[in-house]
Formats: structure tokens, sequence, C-alpha cells
């Protein structure tokens, strides 16, 4: 059992989790909130988390790019604690038992009244399924590819706090994208970050990343201009939606990504920055809860 919760993975949930919290707050904000979908999105994305986490092992393990080479921690497959065919069946397991709760999510937002949105969604809900397999496994890997970063933004910020938001409302206002492409590009520098770390051994099992493909030089000005634009987006939002000084709370969640950019810009070697991958994804987190604190008080 230890095994499987290793290979889950259970420190990037905070990361997926904040899209849900930013949505909810937001839909809560205009007075539309419900626990039952609350619980029920939270449920689902942790779901698709795992899956993309298993399917993450077994791509890369099976493809060999998780190797000695490799400077984070020793995933399942490649250790040999899980064997690749017991992984593939977990995944089907897990997306199975995800699309469940994913119905009974829709279920409980649309009801019987809604059956068009709840086929749209349903549909997403398929998407989100495929993009996390997609992303390592196959020959044609969006992750080995360099696409990474376009796929966490959509899904990570776009789809998941723009999606939860009208899970509630049932309507979709443009003003909720603002903080859905903060979430989005705060997960995208997460990614940067992994791949930074992993350049050399990705360059060298032919995972084309973005840094990759980019150089060191220049992902580390990408890395800056993504965080920035995040932390810019959510303050553009505050000052249109402007109602009280307890908004301005969010600036609170803005130190710990500043002095994540001061760390990358001393850094000279990728692979120390491992520790700083959990630091930026609980931050997000934080911004988020911060966020969404600022628009309900």
């Amino acid at each position: 059992m230890k095994h499987w919760i290793k290979a889950a993975r259970l420190r990037t949930l905070p990361l997926s989790l904040s899209g849900i919290i930013a949505g909810s707050f937001l839909a809560a904000s205009k007075g539309s909130f419900d626990i039952k979908i609350c619980l029920l999105a939270l449920l689902t994305t942790i779901g698709f988390q795992i899956v993309s986490n298993f399917a993450n092992d077994y791509g890369d393990g099976v493809k060999g790019t998780d190797n000695n080479n490799r400077i984070g921690p020793e995933r399942a497959i490649q250790s040999g604690q899980i064997t690749p065919e017991q992984m593939l069946h977990a995944i089907k397991i897990t997306s199975f038992i995800t699309i469940i709760v994913a119905l009974l999510l829709i279920y409980f937002s649309f009801g019987k009244d809604h059956f068009l949105y709840s086929v749209v969604f349903f549909i997403l809900g398929i998407a989100s399924i495929v993009a996390a397999i997609k992303y390592t496994v196959g020959k044609k890997a969006y992750g080995y590819n360099g696409l990474g970063d376009v796929f966490v933004f959509l899904f990570f910020g776009l789809l998941s706090v723009c999606g939860t938001y009208f899970l509630y409302t049932k309507k979709l206002e443009l003003a909720v994208f603002l903080p859905a492409i903060s979430i989005g590009l705060f997960s995208v520098a997460v990614l940067n970050l992994n791949n930074m770390r992993d350049q050399k051994s990705d360059a060298l099992s032919n995972k084309k990343t973005l840094v990759v493909k980019l150089g060191a030089t220049f992902a580390k000005q990408y890395h800056y201009v993504i965080l920035l634009l995040g932390m810019l987006s959510s303050v553009w939002y505050v000052v249109l939606h402007y109602k009280s000084a307890y908004q301005l709370i969010v600036f609170l969640s803005f130190i710990p990504f500043i002095k994540h950019i001061w760390v990358v810009s001393k850094n000279k070697d990728f692979k120390l920055l491992d520790a700083e991958l959990k630091k930026v994804a609980l931050s997000t987190f934080l911004f988020a809860f911060l966020f969404g604190i600022g628009q309900i008080l």
C-alpha cells in the first residue's frame, strides 16, 4: 500500500485543488454555493490528478526516461516496486472511479434540466482523463514535444476555475478568466520548474520539454514571466471588482512567489531547484485560498 500511496504523489494535490478552491470562492461571492458540488468537484480533481501521476510514472517508466540520471524522487516503476502491468491496471481502475464521481458531480450540478451542459461537461471529463494519460503515454505523448505547458494551463487553470464556477452558477463571466489565468500560469511554473530540474536527463531521453527546447537562460526568463503575469492577472481582477480592503489579502501570497523568483535568479544548477517545487505548489494553494477569502469577506 505504501508504494501505491507514494506513486499517487499526494504532494501534488494542493496544486490541482487550487483551481477548484478559487472557482468555488468566486461562485460563493456571487451567492452560488453547494457543498455537494464542492466536495464532488474536489474528489473528481483528486481522481484526475492521481490518474495523471500514475500515467506519468508509467509513461516515463516504460520509455526509460525515469533512470539513474533523474534528479527527483525515485518513481514506482523505475524502482521496480510496481510493475508496468500493475500500473496500467491501476490507471484503468482509477479512471473508471473518477468518471463515476464526475457523473455524480454533473448530476448534482445540472440535474435533468440542463442536458446540454451535462453532455459538455461529460466530454470535458473524458478529455481530462485522456489528457492526463497522453502527457507521457504513447508514441505521440505531448509532454515529449514541449506541449505540456499548454495543457497544464488549459486544464489546471481555465477549465478548473471557470468550469467549477460554471458548475455552481450555470453561467460564465469573462472576468473569471483572470484568476483562472493566474492559477494556470502558476501551475505552468511548477511544471517548468520540474522540467528545469530534469533538463539534462530529459534531453538524454529525447524528452523535448519546453525547457530542453529553450535552453537554461530562456527557461529562467520564461519562468519569471509566467509568475509575474500570474500575479498581475489577479491584481487586474481585484482592481476591476474592488469591494473592500479584504481583497488585498491576496497580495500576501505574492511574497513566497517573489522570494522564489529571487532563488531561481541566483541558481546555477537546476538540480538544486527540486526543493522549490513544493514551495511553488503550496504558494499556489495559498494564493487560491487568500484570493477566495478576499472575495467573500
